[in-house]
């Protein structure tokens, strides 16, 4: 049988904030249209240093570090991970899809493609909208975007935090950008 160790700070190499900011990141974005638990949105921060995403754009009510509630969660990534504020979602999404990115939403939407049938298009950048807890993606946002994913579920509740949602979905197109697997 294996024996299995937990590894140890040095041998887990973790970047410090300063090599954080040369590395070469996911060209993928989040955008946080409206998201009201600044918990959801330190754990967004978290996410997306553990997987290198290049920026988070918070939008609308969305809180803004250095909020209590986000530091709690984020633990350090709101310093190495970049980051904006926009009054809306909207906005935000125009000067994305100007600059080149294409933008999706994760939002239980017709026409949305599942999760496990999306290819990551080659020398493309991504940028996420996750919509807030209650009403999803505005209907604005869902109105600009060049698709939608929705994560396939199976249980009764048909919905996740917003926390799962951005790590599954940010793992499953960086997986696909890093190793071409999907």
């Amino acid at each position: 049988m294996a024996s299995f160790r937990k590894k140890s700070m040095d041998e887990l190499e973790r970047l410090s904030s300063s090599a954080m900011q040369t590395i070469n990141r996911s060209p993928l974005a989040l955008v946080m249209d409206d998201v009201r638990s600044a918990l959801n949105v330190g754990s967004a921060f978290r996410t997306a240093d553990a997987f290198a995403l290049e920026k988070i754009h918070l939008c609308g009510i969305t809180a803004v570090p250095p909020h209590k509630e986000i530091l709690k969660t984020a633990l350090g990534s709101t310093d190495t991970v970049a980051w904006e504020y926009y009054n809306e979602a909207a906005e935000t999404v125009r000067l994305l899809k100007s600059d080149g990115w294409q933008v999706w939403a994760i939002e239980q939407a017709e026409n949305s493609i599942s999760l496990e049938s999306f290819v990551f298009p080659a020398g493309c950048k991504l940028a996420l909208v996750f919509g807030n807890e209650v009403d999803g993606v505005s209907d604005e946002v869902l109105a600009q975007v060049d698709g939608v994913l929705e994560i396939p579920q199976f249980g009764s509740k048909h919905s996740l935090n917003i926390a799962v949602c951005v790590g599954i979905v940010s793992w499953e197109l960086v997986k696909q950008w890093k190793f071409g697997q999907n």
